[in-house]
């Protein structure tokens, strides 16, 4: 689309005439008839004005594909800590109208669940600090605790409220549609643990057994058994995954998880590390991050910063991010331990 026939689109979408855009602007009213035929193009000078007029940026008045939007979407998403509401309203009525066109196409509706999800979070951030503020002022405020505890994902102490019966039914019947799905089958049996539903669970560990030959299936049945108490047979079978499958970083990572769940935390972390280094660029950040909440948990607050700081180096060095709020997040934590070790060295006894 060239720029002409953009600024005609903008323009009729907001039900303006040339001539009010033209006033706007401060040109005559032949002008913008004549980029709209794109027999001229505006003055460079005049791009912010339009682009704020329009409530679009520079680079979406020129012309870009559907699949570049939604990459710039995703980006969005990745980089920003708190997102612009007409920016977001914006890019959630373009691909609702890209879902609507194109009704095989899935991508749409994901990014629109992250989009969502996105400022769900934000929202949360909010009603935490706001609870907290609360329970500062009054501690006895009942509620307050609640809605802290639901905008932190705590755990909520009624089952009517922490049980996942509606999702768990949502999987189950999705897997009844596509039972080889072996990534189905993992998020139902998360959910069927978490819930105590150990039976139901090994049903789908036998499922998943028939489908998938990697070490997803030992790990499983090795979750199962240590969620339903049997630790020791579940350690047997992990034990064994890791000599069938030596060079699977996923393999370690999720040991480093079960020693994790059992406050091993020397052990978890020398998983973790293992798993970190088996992996090749570019390397994800879960093994560092574990490590950083580990020191953090157990009170070695150098050991956590110096964690964290390992992240921001692999974030530089495997994906080329040194901007936006996937680093910013993790200078936050940093700084975050760096006054809470400030603190603790000044109210420590001399």
């Amino acid at each position: 689309m060239e720029l002409g026939t953009k600024i005609r689109s903008l323009r009729l979408a907001r039900g303006v005439t040339q001539e009010a855009l033209a006033e706007q602007l401060g040109v005559s009213s032949q002008a913008v008839s004549k980029w709209e035929r794109n027999a001229t193009v505006p003055d460079i000078s005049l791009l912010p004005a339009l682009s704020a007029y329009f409530g679009v940026t520079i680079d979406e008045l020129f012309s870009l594909s559907d699949d570049t939007r939604m990459e710039r979407i995703a980006h969005m998403l990745e980089d920003e800590r708190v997102l612009d509401r007409s920016v977001a309203e914006r890019e959630e009525r373009f691909l609702l109208e890209k879902a609507r066109r194109e009704p095989e196409n899935g991508r749409p509706y994901e990014l629109l669940a992250e989009l969502h999800n996105h400022l769900a979070r934000e929202h949360q951030e909010s009603a935490a600090s706001y609870a907290k503020m609360a329970l500062e002022r009054d501690c006895s405020l009942v509620s307050a605790h609640s809605e802290l505890v639901q905008a932190m994902g705590g755990r909520l102490p009624d089952w009517n409220a922490s049980n996942h019966h509606s999702l768990i039914q949502w999987y189950q019947e999705f897997l009844a549609r596509h039972p080889d799905n072996w990534h189905g089958h993992l998020w139902l049996l998360d959910q069927l643990m978490d819930d105590g539903r150990f039976e139901e669970a090994g049903q789908y560990v036998q499922r998943l057994a028939s489908i998938d030959h990697t070490f997803r299936t030992p790990l499983y049945r090795g979750l199962l058994l240590w969620y339903s108490g049997r630790r020791e047979t579940a350690m047997k079978v992990w034990d064994q995954m890791c000599r069938d499958f030596p060079g699977e970083w996923c393999v370690w990572l999720q040991m480093g998880d079960a020693m994790a769940r059992s406050c091993q935390w020397e052990e978890a972390m020398a998983h973790y590390r293992k798993g970190l280094e088996l992996q090749q660029p570019p390397r994800l950040l879960d093994a560092l991050e574990s490590i950083a909440q580990i020191c953090e948990i157990t009170g070695d607050l150098p050991h956590a910063i110096q964690a964290l700081e390992e992240e921001l180096e692999v974030l530089a060095q495997d994906w080329n991010t040194t901007t936006g709020e996937t680093v910013d997040q993790v200078r936050r934590k940093i700084q975050a331990l760096r006054e809470r070790s400030a603190r603790s060295s000044a109210s420590a006894p001399s």
